[in-house]
């Protein structure tokens, strides 16, 4: 009967251990993980803020391309005019040295 006694009192304090110290270990557990989701979320709001900022780079860096492209083409074609007029010339010339021959 004692040893019984004995028996069931180190069982119960056995568990009150074991349950004392996987409750500290799911509390440990508990707050890595919380703080595992809080530096997540604070990385995932760091990349899409850097995301925006290069999308918006890049938008920027594409409407200075749009804007040279069409600065280029608008001085290619002041220069075709010109070119256009002369080769009008040439073969209005052609046209009057074949004339006379």
């Amino acid at each position: 009967m004692v040893k019984e006694f004995f028996t069931s009192a180190i069982k119960k304090v056995t568990l009150d251990l074991i349950y004392q110290v996987v409750n500290d270990r799911t509390e440990e557990i508990t707050t890595q993980i919380g703080e595992l989701k809080k530096r997540q979320e604070e990385d995932f709001r760091y990349l899409v803020q850097k995301i925006d900022a290069d999308i918006g780079s890049v938008r920027g860096e594409i409407g200075q391309l749009r804007s040279e492209m069409k600065n280029e083409i608008g001085q290619l074609k002041g220069e075709i005019g010109p070119l256009n007029q002369r080769i009008g010339t040439v073969i209005q010339m052609l046209v009057t040295i074949s004339q006379k021959n």
